[in-house]
């Protein structure tokens, strides 16, 4: 089944383990990945009793894979589509 969901809020981790990496540009990287995809709509694919925690599974992995961060946290509504 394909689910339309949208970001609500979302937490990336950008910490690196190199010297020229500053905590500084850890927080700013955070704060403007937060602001690029909050309001992002997906499609995901999940089975059709996938619970919430399935769901945010899959959302993760697609932003993710978009990004080419970790994500500690997001929330997403669904969206419904009308015929």
């Amino acid at each position: 089944m394909i689910l339309t969901v949208q970001v609500t809020k979302i937490a990336f981790d950008c910490s690196l383990d190199d010297d020229d990496w500053t905590e500084q540009d850890q927080l700013e990287t955070e704060e403007n990945l937060s602001k690029e995809y909050i309001g992002q709509v997906y499609e995901l694919e999940v089975d059709d009793d996938a619970n919430d925690l399935e769901i945010s599974y899959e959302l993760c992995e697609e932003i993710s894979a978009q990004s080419g961060w970790c994500i500690n946290d997001v929330d997403f509504i669904h969206i419904l589509k009308t015929v």
